[in-house]
């Protein structure tokens, strides 16, 4: 990691009150709690606050250390709601605010909010408005996390803290009943077709997967089509189709205590590195050396050697540029099987 000298500027003691910006998708969100982890440690007394966009307050139910999440229809009426909250953020008053993102709103949030320590990436347009702008150093090795650790380190240390994620009493109660002895979990679907395993090739794997054994799929309400069709071609009797019928917590509930979650690069593989839950995270367009990779304990990336056109960009395709996509098809099942 790259080591940041706390800054001595701040008078730190006087942080009673922080915002951490973070609007993007699920991954990023919970990518950005690493941010909310160490904020707390550092000033346990203080009201943290955080902004996301609508839909992602869900991942934060009854968070333990989050005093208010607040939401921005990015949907409908974007910019009347960007305002709405910018005024919003302005009477708050809060003594400091970190935004994650490198986009021009949030920068305006955090460098107009009026808060003494207004902390941003430099790539951020409005990072010239910032009290501390830090380098968005993307390089094979660094992690995600570690680069948006580097955004707090004037206020705390160079300390590396994971994802993690809360889920409730009533979350665990919800999945108790799926729970047997063995059970996996399957994530197959992915925003971007160049990241998402084939169907095919997830029919093969489920092939391996003993009779008796359990097999839930998760994913959102628009995934629903792509599991029970693999449900389908697959005839193993112990699939059950998830997708759209838990919530993210509900859903990092079960992955938590599954013999293996299997999923591509994708949110469900970040939900498991916030359970520390045991993961196989299958890599096709993408690489692992862009930082995102999985974090927990017992984690395993399956991939492909070397090939000419990998990785052809780092958030995926809506089809192979190349129109071949050995990247997915050249990928032994074996490599998923040794992990049942």
């Amino acid at each position: 990691m790259v080591s940041v000298v706390p800054n001595k500027y701040y008078d730190n003691q006087d942080l009673k009150k922080i915002l951490v910006i973070q609007t993007a998708s699920i991954g990023d969100v919970i990518l950005a709690t690493p941010v909310i982890e160490i904020l707390h440690r550092f000033y346990p007394e203080a009201s943290l606050d955080l902004l996301v966009k609508t839909g992602m307050e869900e991942l934060f139910r009854n968070h333990p250390f989050l005093h208010n999440v607040i939401t921005w229809n990015k949907n409908q009426g974007k910019y009347r709601n960007f305002f709405r909250i910018f005024g919003m953020i302005r009477k708050q008053k809060y003594d400091a605010v970190i935004t994650v993102q490198r986009f021009a709103l949030t920068g305006i949030l955090a460098a107009f909010s009026g808060a003494k320590i207004r902390i941003g990436f430099s790539k951020n347009p409005f990072s010239i408005f910032f009290t501390t702008s830090i380098p968005h150093i993307f390089r094979e090795g660094m992690h995600e996390v570690e680069r948006n650790l580097m955004l707090t380190a004037a206020l705390t240390d160079t300390s590396i803290v994971n994802p993690r994620l809360y889920p409730t009493a009533t979350d665990h109660a919800k999945t108790a009943s799926y729970k047997s002895p063995v059970y996996y979990t399957i994530s197959p679907a992915s925003l971007w077709f160049t990241k998402q395993y084939p169907l095919e090739k997830w029919v093969e794997f489920i092939s391996y997967i003993p009779i008796q054994t359990k097999i839930y799929f998760l994913g959102s309400p628009d995934d629903q089509v792509l599991c029970e069709e693999i449900i389908r071609r697959s005839g193993h009797p112990g699939c059950i189709d998830l997708s759209g019928k838990l919530s993210f917590l509900e859903s990092a509930s079960l992955m938590k205590d599954a013999r293996m979650n299997f999923t591509n690069d994708s949110a469900p593989l970040h939900i498991a590195s916030a359970m520390n839950a045991p993961v196989t995270v299958i890599y096709c367009s993408t690489v692992p050396r862009f930082g995102f990779g999985p974090l927990s304990e017992d984690s395993m990336i399956v991939e492909i050697g070397e090939l000419y056109c990998r990785p052809c960009g780092i958030h995926g395709y809506r089809s192979c540029p190349e129109k071949h996509f050995r990247c997915a098809t050249l990928i032994d099942v074996e490599q998923l099987v040794s992990r049942l």
